[in-house]
């Protein structure tokens, strides 16, 4: 198991702050990385946007991009990462979305996940495809959350 030390010190090493936009870790993702003494000097908020209407008011995802897409998709997720980092004006922001379940949303099965990191330079994505309960399902995006933004960090 990974934890947000280790990016907390990057940060703080590299003089670059984060912010989160949440959506299928509903908050779990800031949490871990403010569990963290001192990641205040790093770590300026998160946007906990659950709903579609929260995306759209809270971050600037634009409706016919859900509509088009669905909220669990690449798109959405790279539209929540740069609507979280305009929003903080922070270097980077990590953007989660995807299906806990149990059961199905947006057509899509429980264990679907995106990840987005969005930097002024890029954005990178990742995809899984995650199996166990709910619970399990939102603890491995947050741990893949933070293993991908360290290596991100490391390079």
């Amino acid at each position: 198991m990974i934890d947000a030390t280790a990016v907390v010190k990057k940060l703080k090493k590299k003089g670059l702050t984060l912010s989160c936009a949440e959506s299928i870790t509903g908050g779990g993702l800031a949490s871990a990385i403010t569990d963290i003494a001192g990641s205040s000097a790093v770590f300026e908020g998160a946007i906990i946007s659950y709903s579609d209407s929260a995306k759209t008011k809270l971050l600037g995802v634009f409706k016919r991009l859900i509509t088009k897409h669905t909220a669990v998709s690449e798109e959405v997720a790279i539209a929540m990462a740069v609507g979280a980092r305009a929003q903080f004006k922070t270097d980077y922001a990590i953007a989660t979305t995807g299906v806990a379940g149990p059961g199905k949303a947006y057509g899509q099965k429980a264990g679907t996940v995106w990840i987005a990191i969005a930097s002024k330079k890029s954005t990178q994505t990742i995809s899984l495809q995650l199996t166990g309960d709910r619970s399990a399902i939102r603890h491995a995006t947050i741990e893949s959350a933070l293993a991908t933004f360290e290596r991100i960090l490391s390079t």
